[in-house]
């Protein structure tokens, strides 16, 4: 008895992917749950119509921009511009200063502040309408110091553009829709090629005419086929179930799903090549990509408010720029030119993992 555990500490010991699946991708999860769970938000990129331009409007903005919530990053003088910079998911918000802001604090008038949220993240808005509602408030103290006259009154109305009603469902749907392609597509290719290389076929394929390319064409075809009907169920259930708006190109978010689905296959495969059985494959199918994707493509918890090593690492989750995508072409319109960049992001992962994938078999190829 003691001579067999002994052996089976050795077996494992060995096997360095067991290690890393015991070890290494508990202590990845508890690191990843510490510092992502902060619904906490800082550093908030908005932009500022300011239509009143005196000394008092620059007072509010240096006020706002001075804060740990926002970063000012534009300066309009008219609302012309603030579609084109939320469709392009450049701003979080937009704050519109009236007119004759300084003359109405003087006299103690009404002032209305309007502030224009993006909802497609309604957890986001509602929170940095919060924010903005404090910042405010503080500067009409500051303001108030030292003056018998009443606290001017400045109201903050908020407007919560792609989602007036703050339905949840906007939110979730565009990530689950995300995590459900990636694990379907990913976790199938992986066990389906692991499967051969378990059963002892994978070696007849690679001793065969057939070349890597062809066997790396071949598994992922039907696949992909299955995979895109999956995406067209989800995105009728998603329009006729929980009523969810469709605002921009179908043609372009199909393009986008396939190319995403794609990604997600190539990553299956890149699975594959360095799994040994069907159990393993899917073991790092769902611990290497459902919890990180979750936690780092800004699904649930805002990537701004985690530290700068995870900011960082979320660029290398694809889950992350498909949620933009989804959600940029389903609520807000955006077309072709203002997500090229995260489409030639996937892009890229795509013909990475697929040219580690071709290098990996070549590998097993030549030593057969």
């Amino acid at each position: 008895m003691k001579g067999f555990i002994i052996k089976e500490f050795l077996q494992i010991f060995r096997d360095y992917r067991s290690m890393a699946i015991l070890f290494g991708i508990p202590i990845a999860q508890i690191l990843l749950f510490g510092f992502a769970l902060n619904m906490d938000l800082n550093n908030a990129h908005i932009a500022i119509v300011n239509k009143s331009g005196d000394a008092k409007s620059i007072e509010l903005i240096n006020k706002i921009n001075s804060s740990d919530y926002f970063i000012v990053d534009q300066v309009f003088n008219s609302e012309t511009n603030i579609q084109a910079a939320f469709q392009r998911g450049e701003i979080k918000e937009v704050i519109v200063i009236p007119e004759d802001f300084a003359a109405r604090l003087a006299s103690n008038q009404k002032i209305e502040l309007q502030v224009i949220a993006d909802a497609s993240d309604p957890n986001t808005a509602s929170i940095l309408v919060n924010y903005t509602q404090a910042v405010v408030s503080s500067f009409q103290s500051q303001n108030a110091k030292g003056s018998s006259a009443a606290l001017p009154l400045i109201q903050v109305e908020s407007r919560f553009k792609y989602n007036e009603s703050l339905k949840s469902v906007y939110m979730f749907v565009p990530g689950v829709f995300t995590i459900i392609l990636m694990l379907v597509s990913a976790m199938m290719t992986s066990i389906s090629i692991a499967r051969e290389k378990e059963l002892g076929t994978m070696e007849i394929l690679l001793v065969s005419p057939i070349t890597p390319v062809q066997i790396i064409l071949g598994k992922v075809f039907p696949y992909v086929l299955l995979s895109f009907i999956n995406a067209g169920l989800i995105l009728l259930m998603s329009a006729f179930v929980f009523g969810m708006p469709f605002s921009g190109s179908i043609t372009l978010l199909l393009a986008e799903a396939l190319l995403f689905i794609l990604m997600a296959l190539s990553l299956g495969i890149f699975i594959s090549t360095v799994s040994n059985s069907q159990q393993t494959a899917m073991l790092l199918s769902m611990f290497a990509l459902l919890l990180p994707t979750i936690l780092l493509s800004g699904f649930v918890f805002p990537i701004k408010n985690m530290p700068e090593v995870l900011q960082w690492l979320s660029h290398l989750m694809p889950g992350k720029w498909f949620i933009i995508i989804v959600k940029a072409i389903i609520l807000k319109g955006a077309g072709f030119a203002d997500l090229w960049k995260e489409t030639l992001i996937i892009l890229s992962m795509t013909l990475f993992f697929i040219g580690l994938s071709i290098k990996k078999f070549n590998i097993r190829l030549a030593t057969n």
